[in-house]
């Protein structure tokens, strides 16, 4: 069971659902954070000091308010922790039930469960932390749950769309990557990039990626 973990949720009465469930599972080494970029100086000074969180319970939601912030959703935040600690076990916890952004932060930011808010979220909670302790397997609420089953439909959103545009116009992958940070396009990362272009690919069954821009544009999706 985890030793350490790390709460990002700005409603005071979820912090307090998740900290007594981490309570029934007699982890009491835990933090709570009201801001992404708190948790964030957080989770980067914990490895700093050799005693790194080994697990992050994120909202992707955050109500803005008087102060600004460099990291506005739980999203953000949770790509950004996985390239900084890439080991560490990540639950997003969200009344969100959008399949794009679920499997998004599947796919992408390579989350290890999503649990959603809800009537049974605190159940659901209680198995997603027994699963993903022991185990690589993924956890996701029976509400949701098709959306990681629905294999052969893949949603190209707007960032695909994006890439798909920036490669027809000659851009560079590596070019990509620093447009999309430099303009503070989410995910950014390389690893994600490639996964994306990579979905993209065997979803249009093209060989290349001359011959995905190639079909992209025939079927006038750019």
């Amino acid at each position: 069971m985890f030793k350490k973990v790390i709460i990002a949720e700005d409603f005071e009465e979820f912090n307090l659902a998740v900290q007594q469930t981490l309570n029934d599972f007699n982890i009491v080494n835990f933090q709570h954070a009201k801001y992404c970029d708190d948790a964030f100086l957080k989770i980067r000074k914990a490895i700093q000091d050799n005693e790194p969180y080994d697990l992050l319970i994120s909202d992707l939601s955050f109500k803005k308010d008087h102060r600004e912030v460099k990291i506005g959703s739980g999203d953000e935040l949770i790509q950004k922790v996985r390239e900084l600690q890439p080991e560490i076990k990540i639950i997003a916890y969200s009344i969100e039930d959008k399949s794009a952004r679920i499997k998004s932060l599947f796919e992408d930011a390579e989350i290890n469960a999503f649990v959603l808010k809800g009537r049974n979220s605190i159940e659901d909670l209680k198995k997603a932390l027994t699963i993903i302790s022991a185990s690589d397997q993924k956890f996701i609420s029976h509400e949701v749950a098709s959306i990681l089953q629905e294999k052969g439909n893949y949603e190209i959103d707007d960032v695909d769309i994006k890439i798909l545009k920036y490669l027809s116009d000659g851009t560079s992958q590596d070019e990509i990557i620093e447009i999309f940070k430099n303009n503070d396009i989410k995910p950014n990362s390389k690893s994600a990039v490639e996964k994306r272009l990579a979905k993209l690919k065997d979803f249009f069954k093209a060989n290349n990626t001359i011959h995905l821009v190639s079909i992209t544009k025939d079927m006038g999706i750019i």
